[in-house]
């Protein structure tokens, strides 16, 4: 047994986790010249990972139609995929929608497919034939330019649409009162109306299964050092604000921005989980299935994307986080590692999407991949 550090903020948990070279699974769909990637990946014994499908350009989000088709968005090159059977073998991609404005995220509601872009959220309603920008309705305009360009959507259990809009900036005032939030609306678009603030980029967002719960993960700014301000991940809170750009969470309080600070500390709401700093964390999900051992059925998965701007690369995981059933996190787990190898990028994990046998589907936008991780060993 070997033990591994995990860093979270100026904290550092150790815990034990054997880790074992993943093979194919035999079960799946997979493609062969690709697989390599997935045998050199980690993850806890029993689990077993494999290529579910290839050559999606950026992968990004992911979602499953009502007919229970994957759908993912490849958004360095403006479409939506749709993954068709394919005999047995790797599904087949087919370009559904083109001519997109770095679609990052999509989502299924009341027949029509809902897509993030970074200008705006646009509807389609899915068809025979391949469709275009033009075919989609503008939902609601959003704010483009500047950085942090993805835009995260989902549809809440109240029927509302959410939609996470990041900063233009690493650390300003920003002059559009859209940025830097969380927002939702009517799914026609009326009644669009703040949720909460002062996030700097709000990437993956998910409600917790049979709840209301709305929770996020945030990435930092940034020239701080290596080591703060940490990730953060956050219970939201309707009309809370999470300090942007006046301050940011260590230890669950507030530190005022160095840069920003002395105009006053606005924020709110307040950490429920704190990472290493520039781990970027992107995608979380809850696991819904049957087939992961009963420890995973309480917490949260977590894509870390990995750093750019660190002398010593962090993140290039997921990360397993289990939640009391009053929600206090414990120990957070690396359950799939090995994404960066010295200077070798394997890939970068972005999005989670939970299967309908109980499996968990992550995409890889390095490698324009989507990885497919099940359990075979003994409960």
């Amino acid at each position: 047994m070997v033990l591994k550090p995990f860093k979270t903020g100026l904290f550092l948990f150790r815990f034990a986790l054997l880790t074992v070279p993943l093979s194919l699974n035999a079960d799946s769909p997979a493609v062969p010249l690709s697989q390599a990637a997935a045998g050199r990946l980690t993850a806890p014994p029993g689990f077993q990972i494999s290529v579910y499908a290839d050559d999606l350009g950026n992968a990004r989000g992911m979602a499953w139609s009502p007919e229970g088709v994957v759908y993912v968005c490849d958004m360095s090159g403006g479409k939506i995929l749709k993954l068709v059977d394919n005999g047995g073998v790797a599904p087949e991609s087919q370009v559904v929608i083109e001519g997109l404005n770095q679609p990052h995220s999509l989502a299924f509601y009341q027949g029509y497919v809902y897509v993030g872009e970074t200008h705006r959220v646009s509807r389609f309603t899915l068809g025979d034939h391949r469709l275009s920008e033009d075919d989609g309705k503008t939902i609601v305009d959003l704010p483009s330019g500047g950085g942090h360009h993805t835009r995260t959507i989902l549809f809440g259990p109240d029927g509302k649409l959410y939609v996470s809009i990041g900063s233009s900036c690493n650390a300003c005032e920003e002059e559009d009162p859209r940025r830097a939030a969380i927002f939702r609306c009517n799914p026609d678009g009326s009644e669009f109306e703040v949720y909460a603030r002062g996030l700097r980029n709000a990437v993956g967002m998910t409600f917790k299964p049979g709840t209301g719960e709305l929770f996020a993960s945030c990435n930092g700014r940034d020239l701080l050092g290596d080591d703060l301000p940490p990730e953060c991940l956050y219970q939201i809170q309707k009309g809370k604000n999470y300090g942007w750009p006046y301050s940011y969470s260590l230890n669950h309080r507030p530190v005022p921005d160095p840069d920003l600070g002395s105009k006053g500390v606005r924020q709110t709401g307040f950490s429920l989980f704190e990472y290493q700093a520039h781990a970027a964390p992107l995608g979380i999900a809850f696991y819904t299935g049957k087939n992961f051992p009963s420890q995973y059925n309480h917490g949260l998965f977590i894509c870390f994307h990995g750093s750019w701007n660190r002398s010593i690369p962090v993140g290039y995981k997921v990360v397993f986080l289990p939640l009391s059933e009053k929600g206090k996190p414990g120990k957070p787990e690396d359950f799939l590692r090995g994404f960066l190898q010295g200077a070798e990028r394997i890939g970068r994990p972005v999005e989670l999407l939970n299967g309908p046998t109980g499996e968990l589907f992550i995409s890889d936008d390095h490698g324009g991949r989507i990885f497919k991780v099940v359990y075979k060993g003994t409960k």
